[in-house]
């Protein structure tokens, strides 16, 4: 029997080579993220896989996709947690690398109601983690992350007998087919294909020139877990960056970025400019509101309030809820409301059919976007972003501060907010109208602007977002003069990743 993960072993002796290494802080809201050596060994994962395999069992279930991305670790860790897994008695069927969509389309294809795909997403090289689900095409909130925690941390896995193990081969080319089925465009379009060296350019390529694309700019394609030039993530601002010159320099008509898993899709227009996905949302959710009437749509508290107050969506007859930021949560309320799509600021969309099929995909997302453009052939993707109301909103910025501590400073903030708003305070001259405080706390303001803070589900981070409804200099200014300082009076909080 694997002897119970411990949390005080260090790499380079004896004992890390015989007990599993796992620190509680790696089991987050909705995922499981650590830094691998120094945070879980190979056995840590091992232990993990027990305890995934356990719970899966727990739920009436055995048979679980597998799946990895690119990283020089990823298969290795894969490895390991797979060990658990048939030790735990599943049936795990194996899809070699992949994207985590291509992996939950896989519980589709294979008739598989589990998931297990190993991936950091957009983390820093070093970490590792495990995005789960048990419900496709749902994966796994607070209430499963919380037993499987107990179940590995206190080694209550159980061991079973009849454990298999099949590598799955075809997958990725069914994914493909699968996603570009929906689209044949007949708009001839330049588009850049961004994937900062990560998994998603195997993939996306060959997928967006099925679908139609005239002429496709491969950038940073070529698969690289160095990361040579930046992380894969198209919510910073260096790799937005890097794509708009790109289509600067091409004159493209877009350029589509995706994440180190490819479950998210940042955009850049015609003209250059980065459009934040919460904007990119709104515009899809105008565009598919004339398609279905009476759409329902989900956008996570970081998005823009334009959701709210915008003319076409109410005359569409269209209704919108916020509701908490990250995946898990944003994937099951659109599925809980029956919603046509969801959206989340960080890029993640969920379209549910006849769009897709409810989980969130970068390549479906891209190919709602590349609809749009051909419904609207008189029209840039530029043109479709200033029809939309004028909103000044920031980047995602995330302040340091560690996962044992930033749910205390956050609560803490909410609670200064909420007697704050109760004594009549006002922000930059203006009465706060509304807290809403489903996750962290979104403070609205009586024109419309609003600032948000909200501990980070899968990092030791604080999550700071403002949007202001007068100008660019106002909206820095909800930062520097609100945020920022209230947030740097807690000793806690420290640098943050990128400012405004």
């Amino acid at each position: 029997m694997l002897p119970a993960p411990r949390a005080d072993l260090r790499p380079n002796t004896l004992d890390y080579e015989n007990y599993p290494l796992v620190k509680a802080t790696g089991f987050r809201e909705y995922d499981a993220r650590w830094v691998l050596g120094p945070d879980i060994n190979l056995l840590g994962i091992e232990a993990l896989g027990l305890g995934l395999g356990t719970l899966i069992h727990e739920m009436g279930q055995r048979r679980i996709v597998v799946g990895h991305d690119f990283r020089s670790y990823s298969l290795s860790v894969k490895q390991a947690l797979t060990i658990g897994l048939v030790a735990a008695g599943c049936e795990v069927l194996d899809i070699g690398l992949a994207v985590s969509p291509m992996a939950y389309f896989a519980q589709f294809d294979l008739d598989a109601p589990c998931v297990a795909m190993v991936t950091a997403s957009h983390n820093e090289n070093g970490w590792t983690g495990v995005k789960m689900g048990a419900q496709r095409p749902l994966t796994f909130g607070p209430e499963e992350m919380g037993r499987l925690k107990e179940l590995v941390l206190g080694a209550r896995w159980e061991q079973r007998p009849g454990g298999t193990l099949a590598h799955i081969a075809g997958v990725a080319e069914r994914y493909i087919t699968d996603a570009t089925s929906r689209l044949s465009l007949k708009r001839p379009l330049t588009v850049v294909a961004a994937c900062g060296n990560g998994t998603a350019g195997a993939f996306a390529p060959k997928a967006l020139r099925d679908m139609g694309v005239a002429n496709l700019i491969e950038m940073d394609c070529e698969l690289d877990y160095t990361f040579p030039k930046y992380n894969p993530n198209p919510e910073d601002s260096i790799m937005l960056h890097a794509m708009a010159r790109t289509v600067r320099e091409h004159g493209a008509d877009l350029a589509l970025g995706f994440d180190g898993d490819g479950d998210r899709c940042g955009v850049v227009d015609d003209e250059g400019e980065e459009i934040y996905a919460d904007k990119i949302g709104l515009m899809l959710a105008r565009d598919l509101s004339y398609l279905h009437a009476n759409a329902t749509f989900v956008v996570d508290v970081k998005s823009t309030g334009l959701f709210a107050t915008d003319e076409v969506l109410k005359a569409n007859g269209a209704t919108t809820v916020y509701w908490k930021t990250g995946h898990s949560y944003i994937k099951r309320k659109t599925a809980e409301l029956g919603a046509l799509a969801g959206f989340e600021k960080s890029g993640h969309f969920f379209m549910n059919p006849p769009i897709g099929r409810g989980y969130d995909d970068g390549l479906v997302a891209a190919a709602a976007i590349l609809a749009m453009l051909d419904r609207n052939p008189d029209k840039k993707l530029s043109d479709l972003k200033r029809a939309l109301p004028l909103a000044y909103t920031s980047l995602t910025m995330s302040a340091h501060c560690a996962d044992e501590e930033k749910y205390g400073v956050v609560d803490d903030v909410v609670a200064e907010y909420t007697a704050f708003a109760k004594d009549g305070g006002t922000i930059l001259g203006r009465k706060i109208v509304d807290l809403i405080t489903v996750n962290g706390v979104r403070v609205a303001l009586e024109d419309g602007s609003w600032v948000l803070v909200r501990a980070s589900s899968n990092k030791p981070e604080i999550v700071v977002v403002v949007e202001s409804t007068r100008s660019e200099d106002d909206m820095r200014a909800l930062f520097h003069q609100e945020v920022k300082p209230r947030l740097t009076r807690r000793s806690q909080v420290g640098a943050y990743n990128q400012e405004i």
